[in-house]
């Protein structure tokens, strides 16, 4: 029987960017773009040890405006990069069995017409069945806090923050970051959020019923609602 862990953290894995699985993966997406094709699973034409170096998928996946179909089946991704919600032609989304992928960028929900999901929901924070926390964020940071071009992911969730998931503007004077559990595809899923503004959170739309009724901070003190089963 599964046991749930009082406090968790974000992977702090960075991506090498010199590693031979990334410069292989920014060629596929080149070729994606360029040939418009509907489905993309970049990591089928990886070798094993290249699938192994990659954690993230790299921003220029904003280019595949023409993928309906994204598969990301038995990765070692750890995050996603905000600019997946550029793929606005995105239909279907099956990072099934990527069991280090515990949350997803907020900016998802801007794939409109994503209306099937493939999720190892047993992994994401907050899930229905066993209620993991969420890591715990900080509420407000102000510019000089931090360099948002320069982050720790173990902290932060990310290596840099530069537009709002909100407004899809500049971060500039602060950045909030808050937790929202919404329906994605057919699978309901923890999403991180970055603003740029008290306001921006406040625009936030209601988070799906049964889990955290409001953007939230994560941390152990977070109260989650009890599975019913």
């Amino acid at each position: 029987m599964a046991t749930r862990p009082e406090v968790v953290s974000f992977h702090g894995d960075r991506q090498d960017t010199e590693a031979a699985g990334w410069q292989h993966l920014l060629a596929l997406i080149d070729e994606a773009a360029a040939d418009g094709r509907p489905v993309f699973r970049p990591f089928v034409e990886l070798s094993a040890a290249e699938r192994r170096q990659i954690v993230t998928l790299p921003p220029t996946i904003a280019k595949l405006t023409a993928v309906t179909h994204l598969v990301l089946y038995g990765t070692n991704l750890v995050r996603l990069p905000p600019e997946i919600g550029a793929m606005t032609s995105l239909e279907k989304f099956d990072p099934y069995t990527s069991h280090r992928l515990h949350w997803y960028p907020y900016e998802l929900t801007r794939c409109t017409k994503l209306a099937d999901s493939r999720v190892s929901t047993r992994v994401l924070y907050g899930n229905v069945k066993f209620r993991p926390p969420f890591p715990r964020l900080r509420p407000v940071t102000v510019t000089g806090e931090a360099d948002l071009g320069t982050l720790d992911p173990a902290e932060w969730g990310a290596d840099a923050v530069r537009t709002c998931s909100v407004c899809d503007g500049p971060v500039r004077a602060e950045l909030r970051q808050v937790w929202i559990s919404r329906c994605v595809g057919t699978d309901v899923l923890p999403l991180l959020v970055n603003a740029c503004s008290a306001a921006c959170v406040a625009a936030l739309p209601e988070p799906y019923p049964g889990y955290v009724p409001a953007p939230h901070t994560g941390g152990p003190k977070i109260v989650q609602p009890f599975d019913s089963d």
